[in-house]
């Protein structure tokens, strides 16, 4: 069937297809709900739901917030170590120079206080000879260290003999012997007490005196038994050494 519409400016009516909003529908659902609600268990049910999505949400964001300050952490420790990294190397380097320069030293230490011994010896034994004595030898009579300058620096351990026993404490101490001759007797009495009174002598023994015949005269021959002390530092005096370069 054709139908005409024959007013113009007339539009037809369209059907509504879905359910239209009315007031009283809203509030019959309200009601509704509110009947419900008063159900207890109901109540429990959406109150235990509600808890659990607060409390999901609260530990979510907790996590979240303490995911992000760890990470920035992470970060923040990352670039330091990195930048801290050359730092820690040089000074590793220079910890190594060092304690490489101080067993030097400690090596040339031990070279040089043994190298002006007998120096010394030489000098207070020409200070201490009065006139009318003269000597004839001066000769090592204690053993030769063979320790290495590492050794008697103490960088490294001596190395144990097999079947040695204990060594005696005055094993390593520099003894030597005077021979000379004299004309007179109270001259070798201050020859020895000027030795004994020497910083650098200790322990000065007449071992013998024989009457000798020198050149048609009487003279004593003597024998002295001498032991090298360590004198103390501020008996020794130290001078600048300098060398011009031309």
């Amino acid at each position: 069937m054709i139908e005409i519409n024959l007013l113009p400016g007339a539009r037809k009516k369209t059907r509504s297809t879905g359910p239209s909003f009315n007031v009283s529908n809203l509030t019959d659902a309200l009601k509704d709900l509110t009947t419900r609600i008063r159900d207890p268990w109901m109540i429990s049910a959406v109150a235990g739901v509600t808890v659990g999505l607060a409390a999901i949400g609260g530990m979510w964001f907790y996590q979240s917030s303490r995911e992000a300050s760890l990470t920035e952490r992470e970060q923040k420790a990352v670039q330091d170590s990195t930048r801290y990294a050359s730092v820690i190397a040089e000074r590793t380097k220079a910890t190594a120079q060092r304690d490489s320069v101080q067993r030097q030293i400690a090596v040339i230490s031990a070279i040089d206080g043994t190298r002006l011994v007998w120096p010394h010896i030489l000098d207070e034994v020409s200070r201490a000879l009065p006139p009318y004595v003269w000597l004839r030898s001066v000769t090592q009579t204690s053993a030769i260290s063979n320790e290495s300058p590492e050794v008697q620096a103490g960088i490294s351990a001596p190395t144990a003999k097999k079947g040695a026993g204990p060594s005696a404490p005055d094993e390593n101490v520099l003894s030597l012997q005077l021979v000379g001759n004299t004309v007179d007797i109270q001259a070798l009495t201050r020859f020895m007490k000027a030795l004994e009174a020497s910083p650098f002598l200790q322990n000065v023994t007449l071992v013998r005196s024989d009457v000798v015949m020198q050149q048609g005269k009487e003279a004593t021959e003597f024998r002295l038994d001498v032991q090298y002390e360590k004198p103390d530092p501020s008996v020794l005096r130290t001078v600048p050494f300098t060398v011009s370069v031309r």
